[in-house]
């Protein structure tokens, strides 16, 4: 099945806050950058702190592991966000 991987925008604030319940976790801190599959949330991850969070119900470890590479290539984690980073933060769609 194919990997969406796209940043989460207003319309998705309900389904991230489902998953990370499902989780048992918090929602991450935005922005975030999200994995689909078939339509289906499956995992979440901040752009911002690299924590995420996933589905415990499938086999979400590949999407989170694409999602931590997506965010690494983003600067997450690196003390300040990169200049196209800091655009998205910004910018609501």
């Amino acid at each position: 099945m194919n990997t969406t991987i796209r940043f989460a925008n207003a319309q998705d604030q309900a389904a991230v806050e489902r998953l990370a319940q499902l989780d048992s976790s918090v929602v991450p801190a935005a922005p975030l950058l999200l994995a689909e599959e078939g339509g289906r949330l499956i995992a979440a991850i901040s752009a911002r702190n690299g924590t995420a969070v996933a589905d415990p119900f499938t086999r979400s470890a590949d999407a989170v592991e694409l999602l931590r590479r997506r965010a690494r290539q983003l600067g997450a984690g690196e003390g300040r966000p990169r200049r196209a980073l800091r655009r998205l933060t910004l910018q609501p769609r």
